[in-house]
């Protein structure tokens, strides 16, 4: 006899629509209620817990997938690309990803299992992209990669992880939760010196010196900087009271001035405390030896740092005699991509081909 699961109730809201992550049920549950899912997305919006994928036909017409080959797919995230790629395979072959987040793999593993692609033909690995040489010693060479340097959607409307300053949450900012310092850990073994070196390095932050001095002051007063509204309310007081020319703003000019600092303060945070720039300078080192003779590959950047490595790695190794050619000039998204999914703005596509 089965026995009797108490009734668990839906979490209910105020208002005509839900605006809390925990509420929107209807939107992370794309396939049940697909009516609701696509009038998200036709209002130029992500629904919670999904991920939009980005310049989808570029990267498909520059790959060049044909059915029997062997790819990877380098940041799986939601499965967009993967899923697009998949199909191009026409069940021939086999696509390899990977991601860092143990949580999200395996929501998309099974979501992939569910669109019927299985072990045969869909391999998701729980890994860093910056050991692609070992994925590739192991199931390559490949004839196509990928990579996504995007954070995904469901990282940042996610609460809990702590990747946007919008919402209250802990400030983790970890791909992988499970490893290394959380950013409130990181923030707090810091000089003031070395946060504003961070702030500026990783996303060119013009108030990196007031910003690094007020959470200085409030963590040596014994303030906790552990959750994203506590460092939200550090960096609006350091522009309000240490910025002259943020002081004379009018009300709306200095709301969005606090909303661009915190967008760059949490985006270097992040980068620091994932080690991205080393991972990518890595991963750009070991691509070549990944990819079959003619094998392609493809990166999706997201702010001028990440652009200027990738650049400067295909570059250098098109001159060396490594790829026979690359992108001359980078691939921005179309205006409509734009307007559907609006966190498709900053992308840049660069593309090569090896010799």
């Amino acid at each position: 006899m089965e026995e009797n699961k108490p009734h668990k109730r839906r979490v209910h809201y105020s208002g005509a629509y839900p605006k809390r992550f925990e509420e929107k049920y209807k939107e992370q549950n794309p396939e049940k209620y697909k009516e609701t899912v696509e009038k998200v997305i036709s209002k130029g919006s992500t629904p919670a817990g999904m991920h939009i994928p980005i310049m989808v036909g570029e990267i498909l017409s520059f790959l060049d997938i044909k059915p029997g080959q062997i790819g990877l797919d380098c940041t799986l995230g939601y499965g967009g690309h993967s899923s697009k790629m998949l199909e191009k395979l026409e069940g021939e072959g086999h696509l390899y990803a990977l991601d860092a987040d143990p949580i999200e793999i395996e929501k998309t593993r099974a979501r992939m299992e569910e669109k019927g692609y299985g072990d045969d033909i869909f391999t998701a690995i729980n890994t860093n992209f910056r050991n692609i040489d070992e994925i590739a010693g192991t199931y390559g060479p490949f004839d196509f990669v990928l990579a996504d340097l995007g954070v995904s959607s469901m990282q940042i409307d996610n609460p809990e992880r702590g990747f946007s300053y919008k919402t209250d949450g802990p400030l983790d900012l970890r791909f992988n939760p499970e490893k290394g310092e959380s950013a409130a850990e990181r923030l707090a073994s810091l000089s003031r010196e070395e946060m504003e070196g961070m702030f500026v390095e990783n996303s060119d932050e013009p108030y990196a010196a007031e910003i690094a001095a007020e959470i200085e002051r409030a963590l040596r007063r014994g303030d906790k900087i552990d959750t994203t509204t506590a460092l939200r309310e550090v960096i609006e007081r350091a522009l309000t009271t240490r910025v002259p020319e943020v002081k004379r703003m009018n009300r709306k000019d200095r709301e969005e001035a606090v909303h661009k600092s915190c967008a760059r303060v949490f985006q270097a945070l992040r980068i620091d405390v994932n080690s991205e720039f080393e991972v990518l300078y890595e991963f750009l080192e070991k691509l070549p030896g990944a990819l079959k003779s003619g094998g392609r590959a493809a990166i999706l950047t997201f702010h001028s740092g990440e652009d200027r490595l990738v650049k400067k790695s295909f570059r250098q190794l098109e001159r060396d005699g490594v790829y026979a050619s690359i992108a001359k000039d980078v691939i921005r998204p179309s205006k409509e991509e734009c307007f559907r999914n609006p966190r498709a703005h900053s992308t840049k596509l660069r593309w090569a081909v090896k010799a």
